[in-house]
């Protein structure tokens, strides 16, 4: 019995075959083109998303040497708050797809923190309120384009994130659903797993819009034959970072990981409890295999692996992100080079909107092995942000850190996470744990797997990266970074939002 995962990220759409034993038995990925058409403006073509991962999930079925009658079920998990509206009748997006990264909606957001509902929003959602959520970038759609909301309010348009938009061409428009994880990020979802009224009402979306909410890991509908040359049952659906958590066998209270991707986002299951946090993270529903609401506390950076690519594409510092760990290795250390890099803001624990990035400390004698030798510790300093704020949280500290995502393969990253943590950082044997989490919820669905004591069987460490440096010099470091962010807060337009 096999298993296709469907994993549609922010700059690809990847496929990947799994067998009864949670390995990979091919995989194929297409990219997908970001368009930044303004400042702090973010939008992909939702089409060529459906065409990217058409083309992924047949590439991957020929690697393997599998036919659609081979798979059990397919899982789908995706880039989240991305946001996507389409005519129900042809299935046309009325407006470019919003991307999660976009700020075009901060002043709006940053107008109902004025307003002092920052507070009520976060008590009911457990979001911070910003423009990296849905709810804004529903309504800029409904309000710039013609007729749009009028169309919305009669049932003419249908709103999704991208696993909503996957699933209705998947299943040729017969099923609009999104699961429990990526609905609590749109803002407009209560802690208990409905959509709420109140928030509806404040950010102006029409009900008739919405999907139905399902749960993570049971089948919601099959494939169109003509796609695949059978219909497979679709079966498991969550936004990446809660697929990442269940693919690192995260089913525990405590547990924590943290995706090292296009941002970087540390979560740790709380169970059925929903912590409302003190330190501006994110209480967010878990992708749950049996169903019932779980949630976790996520702390969501907005810019890591996307720093390494405005480095290979954008200044051609690099030729891969390969190179990265051997040339950052190449020096002793930054020469007191710090690269904040809030190309679109800051996240959290700071959430301001209005930071820009700054790479600071230059000299003449600062070269490229020391710019990208600061941009692989960026990612290390944002990281400690989030488990201080996540410790203050949960009350207890961290054991270990999961690490999985790309840039998980970098040893140079993963080793100065460890030092910079005081803690080890533990890299399993499978690092792309986003598609197989999908994998595992579908699977659990259609019993290719007993239960979540059998996936924890399958988790192995590849390597633990034990902590090295001295905590003197450790916190000299976290010092001067903690001075670079300031002084970006400082030059930002506005403060951060105040709950």
């Amino acid at each position: 019995m096999h298993i296709l995962s469907l994993d549609e990220g922010t700059t690809s759409a990847r496929a990947v075959v799994f067998d009864r034993e949670a390995r990979s038995m091919g995989m194929e990925s297409a990219p997908i083109e970001c368009r930044f058409p303004h400042q702090g403006w973010v939008e992909q073509d939702a089409q060529q998303i459906w065409q990217a991962q058409v083309e992924a999930a047949r590439g991957a079925l020929d690697r393997s040497g599998l036919r659609a009658r081979d798979l059990a079920a397919i899982g789908i998990t995706n880039q989240r708050e991305t946001t996507i509206v389409w005519d129900r009748k042809t299935g046309a997006p009325v407006a470019p797809a919003i991307v999660w990264q976009c700020r075009r909606t901060a002043d709006f957001c940053r107008a109902l923190t004025e307003q002092g509902l920052a507070g009520r929003i976060a008590a009911r959602t457990g979001l911070v309120l910003d423009a990296y959520f849905s709810a804004s970038k529903i309504r800029w759609i409904l309000d710039h384009v013609p007729d749009a909301r009028r169309r919305a309010e009669a049932g003419e348009l249908a709103f999704g994130t991208v696993d909503s938009w996957l699933v209705y061409k998947l299943t040729g428009g017969r099923a609009h659903v999104i699961d429990l994880s990526n609905a609590s990020r749109t803002m407009l979802l209560n802690l208990d797993g409905a959509w709420d009224a109140e928030m509806l009402d404040l950010f102006g979306v029409p009900q008739p819009m919405l999907p139905r909410v399902v749960g993570s890991s049971e089948v919601v509908g099959a494939t169109e034959r003509a796609l695949f040359g059978a219909e497979i049952p679709i079966a498991g659906i969550a936004g990446d970072q809660q697929a990442a958590l269940v693919g690192q066998a995260c089913f525990r209270p405590g547990l924590s990981k943290n995706t090292y991707g296009t941002g970087c986002f540390l979560l740790m299951h709380t169970g059925e409890r929903a912590i409302h946090s003190r330190h501006r993270l994110l209480t967010t529903l878990a992708a749950s295999p049996n169903n019932r609401p779980e949630y976790a506390l996520e702390g969501s950076v907005f810019i890591a692996g996307a720093a390494i690519q405005w480095l290979r594409d954008s200044l051609g510092i690099i030729k891969t992100a390969s190179e990265t760990a051997t040339l950052a290795a190449s020096v002793s250390g930054t020469a007191g080079v710090y690269f904040v890099p809030a190309f679109v803001g800051l996240g959290a624990p700071h959430w301001n909107a209005s930071a820009r990035g700054s790479i600071m400390g230059l000299t003449r004698a600062t070269s490229a092995a020391h710019i990208v030798r600061a941009a692989l510790e960026a990612i290390a300093y944002q990281t400690r942000e989030l488990v201080e704020a996540m410790e203050a949280d949960a009350g207890a500290p961290l054991t270990e850190l999961r690490a999985d995502g790309g840039a998980a393969a970098n040893d140079f990253l993963m080793q100065f996470q460890a030092d910079l943590l005081g803690r080890p950082v533990v890299r399993p044997a499978n690092i792309e744990t986003t598609a197989l989490g999908a994998a595992y919820l579908a699977g659990l669905a259609v019993k290719v797997w007993s239960g979540t004591e059998e996936i924890e069987s399958f988790w192995k460490v590849d390597r633990r990266f034990h902590p090295q440096m001295d905590a003197a010099r450790r916190e000299e470091l976290y010092a001067g970074w903690k001075r670079a962010v300031a002084a970006v807060m400082a030059q930002a337009s506005s403060p951060a939002a105040v709950l």
